[in-house]
């Protein structure tokens, strides 16, 4: 355990800093923990503001009028620039089915609330001094920021009472690994590998989630990679883990995973909407249409794929539509003698696609 010290986090939003005063002036315990405390360590952009307070949910909904909550897990959103989701020190029992608690005690210290939190670096609290000017007290009981430095992700505790307590857990290691560029912890890692067929416990909606996290990192390939040693990859998106293997012919060395790989790592985060998921999808065909290092019909069998992967993910339907027809088009042959009426023919022919999208797949695929 390490002990406290004196930790500057600067720029703190007005409307975060409002939320820390009116819990302190109302006369309750109010951190900020997780994910920004974290990242400030790290010195990255936080993105997230989470607080912790010792108010129960329906103090915290009393205090602020805006707020929208949710009592049986404690959290309560604070609308502002950004929102803060404030969650009540809680402890929980036993989960039945890895994913929902069949308790939850509100009342508890903030000791016994960063003890049922899922990894070291996500499990440090910062307590304000003097918010001004940023100054407060880090509060570090499970070595978290010592984990940081190493470059190690850890559990807290028993990690198989953690990924027990939430199967999103196993599958949020990777991206964590992935994002930060750490390295599992063995018994961490070898929790994982055991528990990894639970993932299939988790809903679609909160894994299409993560999935989406892990490609708006700056390498998602990293996270990815985590998944397939981990055993998740097949659990999750069998599709996609049925690319290892799958020989063919490019002029980097690899098969067709390592391509869609970096075909995603080199996908421009800030092009068209969904174009990272668009790239990791593309080529699903590819591993029932290989003959003698081609693909014939790989697009449209792929197309039919990535439907399948982006209705279990609960993606809506107009955006799985979207990314469907830019998949089942990206093999188009454009070639420089086309004529004008060959071009008008590609223009009818995809006049239900983005274009734009089906472009920019196009570029990540080629480059």
């Amino acid at each position: 355990m390490a002990p406290d010290r004196e930790l500057v986090i600067g720029d703190i939003p007005s409307d975060v800093a409002g939320v820390l005063q009116a819990l302190g002036a109302a006369g309750h315990e109010a951190v900020l923990v997780g994910g920004c405390v974290r990242d400030s360590l790290l010195g990255v952009a936080i993105a997230d503001w989470d607080a912790a307070t010792s108010a129960r949910p329906q103090e915290v909904a009393e205090l602020f009028g805006q707020a929208t909550w949710e009592n049986r897990f404690g959290t309560v959103t604070v609308h502002g620039t950004p929102d803060v989701e404030v969650t009540s020190y809680r402890a929980e029992s036993a989960y039945r089915d890895l994913r929902r608690p069949d308790d939850v005690r509100f009342g508890v210290s903030l000791a016994d609330d960063l003890a049922r939190r899922d990894f070291t670096i996500n499990a440090m609290a910062w307590l304000p001094l003097d918010l001004p000017h940023g100054r407060g007290r880090l509060i570090d009981s499970f070595d978290g920021q010592a984990d940081l430095d190493a470059r190690i992700l850890r559990a807290v505790g028993d990690p198989r009472q953690r990924f027990a307590e939430d199967a999103l857990r196993l599958v949020r290691a990777a991206r964590l690994a992935g994002r930060f560029d750490l390295d599992i912890e063995p018994a961490t890692r070898a929790a994982i590998v055991e528990m990894a067929p639970g993932a299939a416990s988790v809903s679609g909606e909160r894994l299409g989630d993560e999935l989406l996290r892990m490609l708006g990192d700056p390498v998602p390939s990293r996270a990815v990679g985590w998944l397939e040693r981990l055993g998740l990859l097949v659990v999750i998106l069998p599709e996609l883990a049925a690319l290892r293997g799958v020989a063919q012919h490019k002029r980097v060395a690899g098969d067709a995973l390592d391509h869609t790989l970096r075909a995603v790592d080199v996908a421009p985060p800030d092009g068209p909407r969904d174009l990272r998921l668009a790239t990791l999808l593309h080529d699903l065909g590819k591993a029932t249409t290989g003959r003698d290092g081609h693909f014939l019909g790989h697009a449209a069998v792929g197309a039919g794929l990535a439907g399948d992967v982006l209705r279990r993910l609960r993606f809506g339907r107009e955006r799985a539509d979207r990314i469907i027809a830019v998949i089942e088009h990206h093999m188009y042959d454009y070639r420089p003698e086309w004529t004008d009426a060959a071009v008008r023919r590609f223009i009818r022919r995809t006049h239900r696609t983005d274009r734009e999208l089906l472009f920019a797949l196009r570029r990540a695929d080629a480059v």
